[in-house]
């Protein structure tokens, strides 16, 4: 098997040997002539990408031909979150006069999320990389190509200029256990955490650090679950916070669904909420104010988000030139699972 020297570029034949299909289907995969079966396509998309080769029509593509799409790319769409977040991209594409492409990674366990779906700088102008849906090396990749990207809820990884939007989540979140620590007076406060790797679960995380030391209450590891981002998961965690016997008179979950499933656990117990142990959540996605009690949390605007992310993207995509970083403000939402009256 022949090698690609570091300082070589591939070509189409060293695609072809690779990916083990021949130039013509390469060819074929390439350009989207002719009919290619889904599980080899997949292949040559995999090849193209180990061995960084840039078709010449994509890059002419990148300089001059417009597909007018820009593609999406997240790890899933399965929570709350995602509604308001897609109805702002959707909104921003179709304002700008864009269409839209969404995939999906599906990453599971310990793989590396990659675009081994043809979806990128062959078949769009740009992409939203949301969270962690793409590794590292396959951002590096892509931005060694020159090819516009706008990541959403992530930074870039080290010395990569690439703009990014999110939220002001550590200020949103010391705000907020302020508020429980000075208003309503609980001090033994919990911390359901976000996946591994989420910077906004980070984020608000260091938030809610900085305010117990502002208070002068020791950080207690114990009081730290994992909450996931997950209903589910955030019912497991209090669950099993509530069988340690380590006492708390309040719950943050860093976002609204881990919350709704610290509810159900907390109710499973016997215990009433506010009455008994205090809940609050982050983001203040649309079910939040239905819980019984309504829930206080933090509101973040998630579809704002989309639309901003969208508008750099055109803008880098059309001038060459966006934002750096764009972080947005947040708005505390008080209401009866902290025990205040509406």
């Amino acid at each position: 098997m022949s090698k690609i020297s570091e300082n070589s570029r591939a070509t189409i034949d060293d695609v072809a040997e690779r990916a083990g299909v021949s130039i013509a289907t390469v060819s074929r995969v390439i350009n989207k002539t002719g009919q290619v079966a889904e599980a080899t396509t997949i292949r040559v998309w995999d090849a193209i990408a180990s061995l960084d080769y840039s078709p010449h029509a994509a890059a002419r593509g990148l300089a001059s031909r417009r597909t007018n799409t820009i593609g999406l790319i997240l790890q899933d769409i399965s929570g709350e979150f995602f509604s308001p977040m897609l109805r702002g991209i959707e909104a921003g594409t179709r304002e700008y006069g864009f269409d839209l492409l969404i995939h999906c990674t599906h990453v599971a366990g310990n793989d590396e999320p990659r675009l081994s779906h043809p979806l990128g700088e062959h078949n769009s102008d740009g992409i939203i990389i949301f969270n962690e849906s793409l590794s590292p090396n396959e951002i590096r990749r892509l931005y060694r190509l020159q090819f516009p990207m706008v990541l959403l809820h992530r930074s870039p990884p080290d010395g990569l200029g690439i703009p990014y939007v999110g939220f002001e989540n550590k200020s949103g979140a010391r705000k907020l256990i302020d508020y429980l620590i000075d208003e309503r007076g609980y001090r033994r406060i919990a911390f359901l955490s976000g996946p591994s790797g989420s910077e906004d679960s980070h984020w608000r995380e260091m938030g809610y650090r900085e305010s117990l030391a502002a208070h002068n209450i020791e950080f207690n590891p114990d009081l730290l679950a994992m909450g996931g981002f997950n209903e589910a998961q955030g019912q497991a965690a209090i669950s099993q916070l509530l069988k340690r016997g380590e006492p708390f008179d309040a719950v943050f979950a860093a976002d609204d669904d881990s919350a709704i499933g610290a509810l159900s656990a907390l109710k499973e117990a016997g215990l009433r909420v506010p009455e008994d142990i205090a809940l609050v959540g982050f983001d203040d996605i649309r079910p939040s104010h239905y819980l019984t009690p309504p829930l206080t949390t933090v509101r973040a605007p998630i579809e704002t988000a989309g639309r901003e992310a969208v508008r750099q993207l055109i803008s880098l995509i059309q001038t060459g030139k966006a934002e750096r970083e764009i972080l947005l403000p947040t708005e505390l939402i008080i209401r009866r699972s902290c025990g205040a009256s509406e």
